[in-house]
């Protein structure tokens, strides 16, 4: 394997929900390994495959913040096993994240020590954008994909990410799905499958 692409599921969701992209990306990705992990919290009162990276009330304004950096150190672990098993580098890793999973993505991607690859945030928001010019330690390639009409976490939330980080200079591509709600469409699956093959393409 020539890289390793980790799936970051969203809030009730576990690894299963993610793992399909691997499947619509593999013929562009032949080489490339992936892994969809389950968030290490089970959703309370909701069964064991219900999974979380941490509590969402929706009531208190610094719970993403709080939220990420209490899952963060968790989801860093992980991604340090998995390049020790493929054998890889730090920079031969893409993180793609979906609502939840994606302020995830965005987070740990935006704070390792090693620059990696690329982050794809999918339907998601940057958790305490004012931190991050302090704690920044890389630069990766950034995409964003938002449905417009996406009602769980609207629209408002990709100007927010793309600002946040244009103000810190990354590198960010940015695309709004028109009639779309909370979801990746066909069109999302392949904008993302296109930056994956750049960012990951072998000697890149």
């Amino acid at each position: 394997m020539t890289g390793l692409v980790v799936l970051l599921h969203g809030y009730g969701a576990n690894g299963e929900d993610l793992i399909g992209l691997a499947e619509a990306w593999q013929p562009l990705l032949p080489q490339i390994a992936f892994v969809a992990p389950n968030a290490p919290e089970p959703l309370p009162g909701a069964g064991f495959s219900a999974r979380q990276w941490f509590e969402l009330t929706f009531r208190d304004l610094h719970e993403l913040w709080r939220g990420v950096n209490a899952a963060g150190p968790i989801l860093e672990k992980f991604l340090d096993s998995e390049l020790g098993r493929y054998g890889l580098p730090p920079n031969r890793l893409a993180l793609v994240g979906f609502s939840q999973g994606a302020m995830m993505a965005l987070h740990v991607g935006l704070r390792r020590a090693a620059a990696l690859a690329a982050i794809i945030g999918y339907s998601g928001v940057i958790a305490g954008p004012e931190h991050l010019e302090a704690q920044l330690k890389a630069r990766p390639p950034v995409q964003l994909i938002h449905g417009e009409l996406d009602d769980v976490i609207p629209i408002e939330a990709l100007h927010i990410t793309r600002e946040a980080l244009a103000r810190v200079r990354i590198p960010v591509e940015w695309h709004i799905r028109p009639g779309l709600g909370h979801g990746i469409d066909p069109v999302g699956l392949k904008l993302g499958g296109s930056f994956l093959a750049q960012a990951l393409k072998p000697g890149h």
